[in-house]
């Protein structure tokens, strides 16, 4: 007798059976998903003043993901130390990791009409280019396996003399 699940053969050879799959239900669907991670930068603050004014951003994760130690944390991060992530990955890392935004070199001249790198206008279009940045680095399944990503990410402090390496899973 048949297999009523069967499809039918277009040769009339054998018959393949369908492969089952469970429903999903509203709890499936409006669950966490399996490997979270979400970056926000944000709250930009601009310190400082003269040669040694500088902007920083908080920048919030928060994930399910095992490798992590910390499932969530918040972090002030200046941009020279994204610059400083980027290098490390490069130097350390199998994977190639995207462009920063630009350094704004024309921003830094002397008698323009606007604030510069401090222009709030520049100041947001740089958050969303370094929130894209650490997106796509984060998202990278070999990146989330270096230490330097983990420090960046959940220190509060880089600790630029750290040996570069793998994170352990424990």
């Amino acid at each position: 007798m048949a297999d009523p699940e069967a499809a039918p053969s277009q040769a009339g050879g054998p018959t393949t059976k369908r492969l089952d799959f469970k429903h999903q239900t509203l709890d499936d669907a409006y669950a966490a998903p399996a490997n979270l991670l979400e970056i926000e930068v944000s709250a930009p603050e601009t310190h400082g003043i003269g040669r040694g004014r500088y902007t920083d951003y908080v920048i919030r994760m928060k994930t399910n993901i095992p490798i992590f130690k910390l499932k969530e944390s918040t972090v002030r991060r200046r941009y020279s130390e994204f610059e400083w992530l980027k290098r490390e990955l490069e130097r350390d890392s199998k994977i190639v990791v995207p462009p920063l935004p630009g350094k704004a070199i024309k921003r830094q001249l002397p008698f323009r009409g606007d604030e510069g790198l401090f222009d709030d206008e520049f100041i947001e279009e740089r958050r969303k280019g370094l929130e894209e940045f650490v997106n796509k680095i984060a998202g990278h399944p070999l990146a989330q396996n270096e230490r330097c990503l983990h420090m960046f990410l959940q220190e509060p402090t880089i600790d630029r003399s750290y040996v570069p390496g793998k994170v352990k899973t424990t």
